[in-house]
């Protein structure tokens, strides 16, 4: 049964990965009840009768919750109202309660001033097209009717059960940052349950994130872990972003334990119990982490940036553990297959554990490499995969080695570089590895070849 009202979403609502806006400009209540109108609509017609929802700490969180509530129930659908907390408590939430669909509200690491909504159809991931046939189904009118119940459900508890199931027993003495995201309160009961020695920072949910802003891929917000973890002579320390599917970590001497280097860690623990498994990473990631799963019987994948993607393909390939440098991880391995940074801290713990060494002398063991951060330069829209594809016609014809997988990856005797096209934002994204600094040179100098060639401006390091 469908009715005539419709809803035009603003331009820029609907993404690559999810739905993510401006509240109050572009992404207002309207929207989120018709986001849960529509997306409510795709789960009737996929035979789904139930979905969990759940929102993190920010300030315009619980409005934008009930409103998308009001939306699922109007199109026929019951709600399993989750609550407070991070996103993958809402992950583990439609796996556990054997709902059909989910959806998160969180703006991630954005500013204070963003949110959106992740969403799940079942178990998997929901992007792409899909999210655009969310805007085409508002914009006919083309939706469900019925008459929805909502219910509300305490599921923190037993996601802290289930992350305890894997915790090793050895004491470790550790500093969490939580920067005031939504992953605060679990990290409270998670580590007054661990053993060892815990350090807390920041775990009140506070959506002004007053004291530095929830993104531990940038090194500025690890200031404070680093403090804490020299005062108090720590092991290690570990961040999550603002609704915790993302970590960060360092090790006892401040050093950073980049998203791929992390993944070098928790792959030798995995491939020890699934021998020649296939472990996926995105290709921003060190040529260093593919050597290393290949060197403990692995097989490596290079796959495309982005979290729905990579969920896709692990269970394409039936692959027990994926990560990207942005710092998700994604266990199949006796978990669910979805980012889970809180997950992936108790796993390093249990890597380390498990090898015998500290993380520091694992961090140290570590080839020396030397890597620029990720460069990104704005262009058009309209413009960005066009410039990939001159970059990429250039290369072809000059005979270089190169991944196409996502962009191009260039391969030389001196390392790498990569240039590809952000999903959800109007820039080029570039990255390059080396190991000296003449030779890091001399890779920037062909990226900027062909920057220059597309009327983009060139790297200065």
């Amino acid at each position: 049964m469908t009715e005539s009202a419709s809803h035009q979403f603003h331009p820029t609502l609907l993404r690559e990965y999810d739905a993510r806006g401006i509240v109050g400009d572009t992404l207002t209540e309207a929207d989120a009840e018709w986001l849960g109108r529509s997306f409510g609509t795709m789960v009737r017609r996929n035979g789904g009768a139930k979905v969990a929802v759940g929102y993190d700490g920010r300030h315009s969180s619980p409005a934008l919750e009930a409103a998308l509530v009001t939306g699922l129930r109007a199109a026929g659908l019951n709600v399993l109202r989750v609550g407070l907390g991070p996103t993958p408590m809402l992950y583990y939430a439609v796996n556990e309660l054997g709902a059909d669909g989910g959806v998160m509200i969180t703006g991630s690491h954005n500013p204070p001033e963003y949110n959106g909504f992740k969403f799940m159809m079942g178990t998997g991931p929901f992007f792409g097209d899909d999210i655009r046939n969310l805007g085409t189904l508002a914009a006919s009118g083309d939706v469900e009717s019925g008459s929805g119940l909502s219910e509300d459900v305490d599921i923190e508890d037993r996601y802290v059960e289930r992350l305890l199931a894997d915790a090793p027993t050895q004491d470790f003495k550790i500093a969490w940052d939580c920067g005031n995201g939504a992953a605060g309160r679990v990290v409270e009961k998670l580590t007054a349950r661990l053993p060892g020695r815990h350090e807390l920072l920041f775990t009140k949910i506070d959506g002004d994130f007053p004291n530095h802003h929830p993104d531990p891929t940038e090194e500025k917000n690890l200031e404070d872990l680093r403090a804490v973890v020299a005062e108090k002579k720590l092991d290690f320390g570990l961040a999550f972003d603002g609704d915790g599917d993302r970590i960060g970590a360092i090790d006892a001497k401040g050093r950073i334990i980049w998203g791929d280097q992390l993944l070098m860690i928790l792959a030798e623990d995995v491939l020890a119990d699934v021998p020649g498994g296939t472990i996926i990473a995105d290709v921003k990631a060190s040529q260093a982490l593919f050597d290393h799963i290949a060197d403990r019987g692995g097989k490596p994948l290079m796959w495309k940036t982005g979290h729905s993607l990579v969920k896709a393909k692990m269970k394409e390939t039936g692959s027990p553990l994926a990560g990207e440098m942005s710092g998700h991880i994604f266990f199949a391995h006796r978990y669910y297959g979805y980012d889970d940074a809180l997950y992936a801290a108790i796993r390093l713990m249990r890597a380390v554990a498990r090898a015998g060494a500290s993380l520091t002398e694992m961090r140290g063991a570590m080839p020396a490499l030397i890597n620029t951060p990720e460069l990104r330069f704005e262009v058009p829209e309209e413009r960005k995969f066009d410039i990939i594809e001159e970059v990429r016609k250039r290369l072809s014809e000059a005979g270089a080695d190169m991944s196409e997988i996502d962009g191009v990856r260039v391969n030389t005797p001196d390392g790498w570089w990569l240039l590809r096209a952000s999903n959800t934002q109007n820039v080029l994204v570039a990255r390059a590895e080396a190991k000296s600094d003449d030779a890091l040179k001399r890779l920037i100098a062909n990226l900027n070849e062909q920057l220059t060639a597309s009327d983009v401006a060139p790297v200065t390091l």
